[in-house]
Order: structure tokens, then C-alpha cells, then sequence
């Protein structure tokens, strides 16, 4: 009778941490509405301020696992403006710049081409093309076109052929820039 009793009692102490648990903010994506949300966290070290500017290059290698997500660093990227936009950075403050290479491609088709290969409209388009309103450069690696044989045509204007994308990262990292890898 005794284990019973302790049992019952555990279970409603173990009920009552769940009941109190933090109750965490809820996350705002206030730039890139389908990027991942910034959740505030009171208190915490190292959160986005309005005088530090922000400099990265994402090097976008990899393509979503689901078409009708965005490749993994654009939706890094239009996190982290959504980060620094809850933060209260202006948007003077950051600069960011993309370049796409290997599987990554995929995701900066356009529309038409997009669809034909996968059977969805391309969720990455309207992402960069706020993001590029915004001051985000965009990059291909020139190399990885040629060596895939795909034609430029079928990509959106809103990215710029490179020569090479190791370039446009060492480019970058020599003025300052922190990489990013996706």
C-alpha cells in the first residue's frame, strides 16, 4: 500500500513539473515570413544589439530534403534577419551575401524550371527576392555550372554568375566576413 501511495504521489510531482515548465516567447519572422522564427530569450547572452554590424557569407551546398522548403541557407540567412530584426539591428547593420554551388543550385531555378523538375512552385524566389531588396548578394558558383553542364537561363535573375565560388568566400572572408556552411 505504502509503494502505491509513493507512486501516486511521484506521479503528481512529475505532473506539476511539466504544469510549471518555461513557457518559452513565441518565435517572430518578421523579414523572411518562411524562414525559421527568432524566439527572444530574456536575459540572454550575446542577443542581437542595435550597434554591431553583422557580415557573413553563406556557402549554400545543400538542397532542401523536402522541395517545398527553402535550401538550408537561404533559410539560414532569412533567419538570422529575422534574428536581428527582433534584436532591433537596423538593417544597415548587415551584410550578408549567398553563394550557391553543388546541390544547392536546385533551389535558385526558376519558377518554370522548378516546377518541371520537382512539381511545386520554388519557395527559395520569393525569399531572395526580398532578401536582395534587403542588400543580400547573390552568387553561383560559374565553375559548378560549367562542370554540370546547366544553362544559366534556367536560374533566377536575382543571382549573379561567379567565377568561382571558393572565390567569392575567400573574397569575403578577407574582408571580414564569418562563413556560414549549409
Amino acid at each position: 500500500m505504502i509503494s502505491r501511495i509513493v507512486l501516486v504521489l511521484s506521479l503528481l510531482s512529475a505532473c506539476a513539473v511539466v504544469v510549471t515548465a518555461q513557457r518559452w516567447p513565441d518565435g517572430k519572422a518578421p523579414v523572411i515570413a518562411n524562414a525559421d522564427p527568432y524566439v527572444a530569450i530574456p536575459g540572454a547572452a550575446l542577443s542581437p544589439t542595435k550597434t554591431t554590424t553583422y557580415s557573413a557569407v553563406f556557402d549554400a551546398t545543400k538542397f532542401a530534403k523536402d522541395p517545398r522548403s527553402l535550401v538550408p541557407a537561404i533559410n539560414a540567412a532569412g533567419g538570422l534577419l529575422n534574428d536581428l530584426a527582433v534584436g532591433g539591428t537596423p538593417a544597415k547593420n548587415t551584410h550578408f551575401v549567398v553563394v550557391f554551388h553543388g546541390g544547392a543550385t536546385d533551389g535558385i531555378l526558376t519558377n518554370e524550371n522548378y516546377r518541371a523538375k520537382y512539381g511545386v512552385d520554388n519557395p527559395n524566389l520569393p525569399a531572395i527576392a526580398k532578401m536582395k531588396q534587403m542588400g543580400v548578394e547573390f552568387y553561383v558558383c560559374g565553375q559548378h555550372l560549367a562542370g554540370s553542364n546547366i544553362d544559366p537561363a534556367t536560374l533566377t535573375k536575382d543571382v549573379t554568375i561567379a567565377a568561382d565560388a571558393y572565390l567569392v568566400l575567400i573574397g569575403f572572408q578577407n574582408k571580414g566576413y564569418g562563413v556560414m556552411f549549409f
